[in-house]
C-alpha cells in the first residue's frame, strides 16, 4: 500500500526556510507570492495489513515534531 505523509508547520510557528524562498523569489522577479510555508512529503509503501494505530505511531515517533507539525496521511 503506498502512502505519502505531508508534514507541515503549525500556523503560528516561524517559517525561516519559506521566508528565505519568498525572497528569493522576489528577487527572481516573481511578484503577487504572498506567504510561502515549506513543509516535508514522505512516501512509504507500507503492507497491506497495515493497521492506521501504526502508521500514526510512525508519524508522531519520526516523521514529525508534533509540537511544531502538522501532518495528514494520504492514501494512494
Amino acid at each position: 500500500m503506498k502512502l505519502r505523509i505531508v508534514v507541515t508547520l503549525k500556523p503560528g510557528v516561524l517559517d525561516p526556510q519559506g521566508r528565505a524562498i519568498h525572497k528569493a523569489l522576489d528577487g527572481l522577479g516573481f511578484a503577487g507570492i504572498n506567504d510561502v510555508r515549506a513543509g516535508k512529503l514522505f512516501e512509504l509503501d507500507v503492507a497491506e495489513g497495515t493497521d492506521d494505530a501504526a502508521i500514526d505511531e510512525m508519524c508522531r515517533k519520526l516523521l514529525a515534531n508534533t509540537v511544531i507539525e502538522n501532518y495528514r496521511v494520504e492514501r494512494a
